[in-house]
């Protein structure tokens, strides 16, 4: 695989062939496998991603800890508000209700992490409805995104133990949008600047789970992400570049992740975890857990 985009970028462009499809041979070649079957994966993980998309949506799904489930409903259904009836707001949902059968404990995929899995799927699969896109074409946006998701791991990180919430929902709001920029017919070079967008929106962010648990904030990082995502799309295919190439842009999430005080690399100790609230909530959590096991 691919140890930089701007590598699998000029692979792409010299060839006249998208991100892709240069990330689908590459893979093959690594794996040994037949691009149909790597292609055939992808489709049975957009299978489980459109099913945690529909059942969070119902909205009957809560959270061990009573804290989280319910909210993805109220935000598809609620009352009308500025971006009420556009994509936007129902991307906004469905990163929500896919992070909300996480933490009830339903079927996700990992894409790039658990804390994350919200993003990619909402972004694709709301995109996709909402102008009318195959699977075959949200297949392709997977095989992008797994491209640059590898060079964030091989660069940089995926875990928010080792780099806060932006080696997660930053690298997923990254993912998210230079896939979804060739989805929508961007250059591989567009592609890029989508993902570097993105990505710098999320620069810093710390990763404080309230009681450890991937519930709050997690659940909500994910929809704001997914606006993140949304916003690289826009000002990419818009033609706008961002100056900062895209491997620096992860090199450095990368520095900073190594940088960040552990209370905000997943460890519940700092951030929203550490205030009065999120402690109180921690301790009623730990509470009942103790009753159930009684």
């Amino acid at each position: 695989m691919y140890k930089s985009l701007a590598e699998a970028i000029r692979d792409a462009e010299s060839r006249g062939k998208s991100l892709a499809s240069v990330a689908l041979e590459a893979e093959s070649r690594d794996q040994g496998r037949p691009q149909e079957e790597i292609r055939a994966a992808l489709r049975r993980a957009l299978v489980v991603m459109r099913s945690a998309v529909a059942r969070g949506l119902v909205g009957d799904m809560r959270s061990a800890s009573g804290l989280v489930g319910g909210d993805a409903a109220k935000l598809r259904e609620g009352p009308a508000g500025p971006l009420s009836g556009t994509p936007f707001r129902d991307i906004l949902s469905r990163a929500l209700a896919v992070q909300e059968i996480n933490a009830a404990m339903g079927v996700i995929v990992a894409a790039p992490t658990a804390g994350g899995a919200g993003v990619l799927p909402a972004v694709l699969t709301g995109l996709a409805d909402a102008r009318g896109i195959s699977d075959d074409a949200v297949v392709d946006a997977l095989a992008t995104a797994g491209l640059i998701g590898a060079v964030i791991a091989e660069r940089a990180s995926l875990s928010g133990a080792e780099g806060g919430c932006q080696a997660e929902t930053g690298a997923a709001a990254a993912m998210a949008a230079g896939a979804a920029t060739e989805m929508l017919g961007g250059t591989p070079s567009q592609a890029g600047h989508a993902t570097a967008l993105a990505m710098q929106g999320t620069l810093g962010l710390v990763c404080d789970p309230l009681g450890g648990l991937v519930e709050l904030p997690c659940v909500f990082r994910n929809s704001t992400g997914a606006a993140i995502a949304l916003a690289g799309i826009e000002m990419a295919l818009a033609g706008i570049v961002f100056a900062i190439p895209v491997d620096e842009v992860i090199d450095v999430m990368g520095e900073i992740g190594r940088n960040m005080d552990i209370r905000y690399r997943e460890t519940a100790g700092g951030g929203l975890a550490a205030t009065p609230t999120g402690r109180r909530l921690a301790r009623d959590r730990l509470v009942q857990l103790k009753k159930s096991d009684t």
